[in-house]
């Protein structure tokens, strides 16, 4: 199965319907199987005087506050109709996540294939109890989380009906410092509950989410914008459309790399392994009828003969005729 690569676009439009649009075909450009954004209605998410988290304030006036924040980055209903459509003509599955109940009736009527939870819902009871009733694959990212919150939270999703769920492995911090990614916790997930896993990128870079295609990832999530100086709070955790092209080409690499596991000689080998193997040889002139022995055999690159594995069937037989010096032998 290939890796499901999200281009995560989230806030980095700005606010603007435009950068928006152009996410979405820089998006596709790169590589991206999907890119996808985050529906909310600010006053249905965040009360007013709510402080902002520290890498937002680094990179947004220090003077609003995250209410004001995500009011100037909130896209309308009308918005998203006109990026889906889009999306849809390009070629590029769109996806969103909602951050309310409203929102995310607004995305299932707009037709959306997934249900993306972020990592600040996952304790969100009555939010995962409606996500529960719906019918739709979901991709649950767990930043903030330990073993017990995501149990639970898979408990409610499934309470009536049973979901295809994906667990996608998320630190969140932005940009997240390389001692704080582990990956391993990944594996963790899968073993813990038998679900696909994947993993939502915050670092810089790009070696982090191949590394996590090549430990076993279904899903990668990677923040996306066109400029990573621009204004806003995510934009600096993000990848260029060069750096995300990158990063989608050494995805696809891991994955042909990866194979089937299988272990036996692919073609190329069996052509290479001709001249490679070592074969038997005579170490010495040997006479018709001597036996053949340790004393009189040795091991080569040849391009012809006994392969080496057969040393002890043909130890100890007698000569069918002479071998000169570094003669292949043959019975």
């Amino acid at each position: 199965m290939s890796v499901y690569v999200i281009a995560e676009a989230g806030v980095n439009h700005n606010g603007k319907l435009k950068l928006a649009l152009k996410l979405c075909e820089e998006a596709k450009n790169a590589g991206a199987d999907a890119v996808k954004f985050q529906t909310w209605k600010t006053e249905l998410v965040i009360t007013r005087g709510t402080k902002k988290a520290g890498y937002q304030n680094s990179c947004t006036d220090p003077n609003e506050d995250q209410f004001e924040m995500l009011k100037k980055l909130e896209l309308s209903y009308n918005d998203f109709k006109i990026i889906k459509s889009y999306c849809d003509d390009i070629g590029i599955d769109f996806l969103s996540t909602a951050d309310e109940i409203d929102s995310l009736d607004f995305l299932l009527e707009l037709g959306i294939p997934i249900i993306k939870i972020g990592s600040g819902d996952i304790t969100n009871i009555p939010y995962l109890t409606y996500i529960g009733k719906q019918r739709l694959p979901i991709i649950l990212s767990t930043g903030m989380s330990c073993l017990g919150d995501i149990e639970k939270a898979i408990d409610i999703l499934n309470t009536e009906n049973k979901h295809d769920i994906t667990l996608l492995h998320c630190t969140t911090n932005y940009p997240c410092p390389m001692n704080e990614v582990n990956l391993r916790a990944m594996q963790t997930l899968k073993h813990a509950f038998k679900y696909d896993i994947g993993y939502s990128d915050h670092t810089a870079g790009i070696d982090i989410p191949i590394a996590a295609a090549a430990m076993g990832a279904c899903v990668i999530e990677k923040h996306f914008t066109l400029d990573t100086n621009m204004e806003g709070p995510d934009h600096r955790a993000s990848l260029n459309p060069t750096e995300f092209e990158r990063m989608v080409h050494g995805i696809r690499n891991i994955e042909e790399a990866l194979g089937d596991g299988i272990k036996r000689p692919n073609k190329s080998e069996t052509v290479i392994s001709e001249v490679v193997l070592k074969r038997i040889v005579a170490s010495k002139n040997i006479k018709k009828g001597e036996i053949l022995c340790k004393d009189n055999m040795s091991v080569k690159r040849c391009s012809y003969g006994i392969n080496a594995s057969l040393w002890n069937i043909v130890s100890g037989h007698i000569a069918p005729k002479d071998f000169d010096t570094d003669e292949p032998i043959l019975l």
